[in-house]
């Protein structure tokens, strides 16, 4: 073997260090669903709870399953993180002040939630199972904005949502909920 191709092989097995091991350029491998994996900072990675539990459960191990999230939501979620490593997102005002992102969350924010519903959605479970909070809370003010000012049949047209009350249930449902129209 020549001396170039064994310099390659050990400096690749210099780059797979132990997850607990110090190192300025520790990198961690995740794993989507599919089993695209995508290698980060440490620090970036370390965002997520799960995966901080994980490495302090198998103090060894370099490549973090990642079964419930498909490869272009991990992608995105993994974009997120890379921003707010060292730009941390400021809280979220609840109530919503407005329906528009921009004027709650930084324009770097409104426009990362900006996508597809399904996205968006898919962006929701993958924060929640990875445990991030900072972009689930970013992700579920966004589908709050979608539904801030708007009463229920123009939420259900939003979101694709079938009316299945009869108009005597309707009518029961409203009188119960009569204070929440009054707000």
């Amino acid at each position: 073997m020549s001396e170039e191709k064994k310099a390659g092989k050990e400096e690749a097995h210099e780059d797979v260090a132990g997850l607990d091991e110090p190192s300025g350029d520790e990198r961690v491998k995740l794993t989507s669903q599919e089993g695209e994996s995508y290698t980060i900072p440490k620090k970036v990675a370390l965002m997520s709870e799960l995966i901080k539990t994980m490495i302090e459960g198998d103090k060894d191990s370099t490549d973090i399953p990642l079964v419930n999230v498909k490869a272009s939501v991990l992608a995105k979620v993994i974009e997120y993180l890379k921003y707010h490593v060292d730009n941390p997102a400021k809280p979220i005002e609840k109530p919503l002040k407005s329906a528009v992102m921009a004027e709650v969350v930084s324009q770097w924010d409104a426009d990362f939630v900006d996508v597809d519903q399904e996205i968006l959605f898919e962006l929701i479970l993958a924060a929640n199972y990875m445990d991030i909070k900072p972009l689930l809370d970013l992700t579920c003010a966004k589908v709050a904005s979608m539904i801030k000012g708007k009463n229920p049949e123009q939420i259900r047209k939003t979101f694709n949502i079938v009316n299945d009350f009869t108009p005597e249930e309707e009518e029961a449902v409203r009188a119960e909920n009569k204070w929440a129209e009054e707000s």
